[in-house]
């Protein structure tokens, strides 16, 4: 009955607000770099910890080794296509019964799917500057690049769009983010829990009575939702779709 059941919600939402959060992200396969044994392995092989390379601080004191790490392990992941949790995701936005997708996630994976309306809160590999000139700069020239990625025009380096631990995020792109929780009917979390840092910057905006959680992880939040469901993403919105397709 879950598909039916949320359903019947979403099409009686006139407005519903989608967080995306990491176990999507490992739905679709994308490695755990700050967690175990990848974790383990990545400080090996670069003598750096994870939480040591990706921060602005790294960037603008070891360039040569933050683009190394940079490209061979997070961009190294867009040979991932989106997997079956996003390009549903995308499907039922393109049937309106999602709105936006908010997400702390670089990857571009809602996008890739097909998703339109995203926000994406700390930024996109494939949106990268020069800081100085502000030429943009697609991420394949990044990828391609042998050392540091360096501007055409200025020779300056190239600066990754994406926001790096210790800086904050645009102001601009909260508010906005803030208000499209805050106008929503129902608000869907979508691979989280209500503590992780994506939710606890924005639940509290949110003023209505719909608010779902969808993630296979329990946890002690799990108490404040309206309504939980305990499965992985990708097959609650194949269960909605499945429904929307048999009314």
């Amino acid at each position: 009955m879950v598909g039916k059941d949320l359903l019947k919600i979403l099409k009686e939402s006139k407005y519903t607000t989608v967080l995306s959060g990491f176990e999507m992200l490992q739905e679709n396969g994308y490695p755990a770099i700050r967690d175990g044994e990848e974790s383990y392995d990545i400080e090996q092989k670069y003598g750096y910890s994870v939480d040591e390379m990706f921060t602005s601080a790294f960037y603008s004191t070891r360039k040569p080794q933050f683009f190394e790490f940079y490209r061979n392990e997070l961009l190294s992941a867009l040979d991932i296509p989106p997997g079956k949790g996003y390009l549903e995701m995308a499907e039922l936005e393109e049937k309106g019964l999602f709105q936006t997708i908010i997400t702390r996630r670089v990857f571009g994976l809602p996008e890739r799917a097909g998703c339109k309306n995203v926000i994406n809160l700390h930024g996109s590999v494939y949106e990268n500057y020069c800081p100085h000139c502000g030429k943009k700069y697609p991420v394949e020239y990044i990828r391609e690049a042998k050392r540091v990625p360096l501007c055409t025009e200025c020779n300056a380096p190239i600066r990754p769009g994406v926001c790096l631990m210790g800086e904050k995020v645009d102001n601009a792109v909260i508010t906005k983010a803030a208000d499209e929780v805050q106008k929503a009917d129902v608000l869907l979390v979508l691979g989280t829990n209500l503590k992780t840092y994506l939710c606890t910057q924005l639940i509290n905006y949110y003023e209505g009575d719909k608010l779902i959680v969808v993630n296979p992880e329990p946890h002690f939040s799990d108490k404040y939702a309206d309504i939980l469901v305990s499965e992985r993403v990708d097959i609650t919105l194949e269960k909605i779709l499945k429904e929307l397709g048999e009314v």
